[in-house]
């Protein structure tokens, strides 16, 4: 029994066992959403957006602080953030998910469907969005588009301004991972 535990002790020292071990995080990620419109084009970028990806569990975490869009003019950020958004009541948007199918020994490009909650406005929906994601030499980029109804996060506009805003918002994402360090 003394032999078994000692065995057991010495390979689990000697296993590098630590829960960050398979998480990575991309601490400057990009996401940007654009919307057409007859009358002007809205277009916004957000990259200080922060990710983990667990290779182990196949999970994606990402958060994002909803003031940090830049516009090409401060009316555009006011009113994103004031009228539609009010990132004052909801400062951030997140998304959790799990990725199908993921093998992560596989080296290059996969392209696979994470299943998940996105949170914006206050409201949560579950999406599934096909992204592309490039395993280099132990580090990750995952990237990918996906579409939202305006109306599914309940974002109020006004009707003398409902066809100056699209009802679907097309967003893009791009995410470099590097191994997690504390």
């Amino acid at each position: 029994m003394n032999k078994f535990l000692l065995l057991f002790l010495i390979l689990f020292s000697f296993s590098n066992f630590s829960p960050k071990e398979n998480q990575f995080i991309a601490r400057l990620g990009q996401v940007s959403f654009f919307s057409y419109t007859s009358v002007e084009n809205i277009e916004a970028k957000n990259n200080q957006v922060v990710s983990i990806l667990d290779t182990d569990k196949k999970e994606i975490a990402v958060s994002m602080i909803m003031r940090a869009f830049v516009f090409k003019k401060d009316l555009m950020y006011e009113h994103f953030n004031e009228s539609y958004i009010e990132s004052d009541i909801y400062p951030k948007a997140s998304f959790e998910g799990k990725i199908k199918d993921f093998d992560t020994d596989l080296k290059g490009k996969q392209t696979k469907i994470i299943h998940g909650s996105i949170t914006i406005h206050g409201i949560t929906k579950e999406v599934d969005i096909k992204t592309v994601i490039d395993n280099s030499d132990g580090n990750y980029i995952v990237s990918g588009s996906f579409d939202v109804e305006v109306k599914d996060f309940q974002i109020k506009i006004p009707p003398i301004l409902s066809s100056n805003i699209a009802k679907t918002i097309s967003i893009k994402f791009k995410f470099q991972y590097k191994p997690y360090e504390e």
